[in-house]
């Protein structure tokens, strides 16, 4: 068994601390249940320059190492990898990001796991010059059973591996997405996935 996990808001509560961010720097109160849109510049009505701004400093190497863990995730996914099956982090966060988000994951217990970075989003827009440890040509040629997904906007990625179960984390932003095809499935914590992957497997 191949599982693709996605790292933002599937293994640990970005969107929240970003939340907690926005308001300590621009003096905005958008709860995390408020936060309508994938693209923080939209659900918060941040201009370019305080999206930018906010995006650096929620990337640094201490804001990274400070986010919370989704609760279970670490348990579920270390039993998958006891049963012997490969789990990779494809994250959409730029290399210069890789050593803290390695270190958390390994403070963790996701220290078996293997972390790559993909340009899921361009994110190279707010951190110049960006590099990716992972080229979509090469992503491509990556083979999973299941995927473990928040952001609609990656769905896209899917789309070369047809038989692919995704299983889309709840989320605020995902409410209203139409799901591409019947392969897709709304779940809504680590341990209902646990369950649905054991009963598949």
């Amino acid at each position: 068994m191949k599982i693709y996990v996605d790292y933002d808001d599937c293994l640990c509560e970005t969107a929240r601390y970003f939340s907690e961010l926005l308001a300590d720097f621009f003096g905005k109160d958008v709860p995390y249940e408020k936060i309508k849109y994938f693209e923080l510049d939209k659900s918060f009505s941040l201009p370019d320059e305080q999206y930018e701004e906010l995006m650096i400093e929620g990337h640094k190497p201490e804001r990274l190492l400070a986010y919370d863990e989704t609760p279970g995730a670490s348990k579920v996914i270390n039993d998958w990898l006891d049963r012997g099956w490969e789990v990779s982090v494809i994250t959409g966060r730029p290399f210069s990001a890789y050593e803290p988000s390695r270190e958390w994951l390994d403070n963790h217990g996701f220290e078996r796991i293997k972390l790559y970075c993909l340009n899921k989003y361009g994110r190279d827009s707010f951190i110049k010059n960006s590099d990716f440890s992972l080229e979509i040509e090469d992503y491509m040629k990556m083979r999973f059973d299941i995927a473990i997904e928040d952001s609609p906007k990656a769905f896209k990625f899917f789309d070369h591996l047809p038989d692919l179960k995704v299983m889309v984390f709840d989320r605020p932003w995902n409410q209203e997405c139409v799901f591409p095809n019947g392969n897709y499935r709304r779940y809504y914590d680590w341990e209902s996935i646990s369950k649905q992957v054991r009963e598949g497997a």
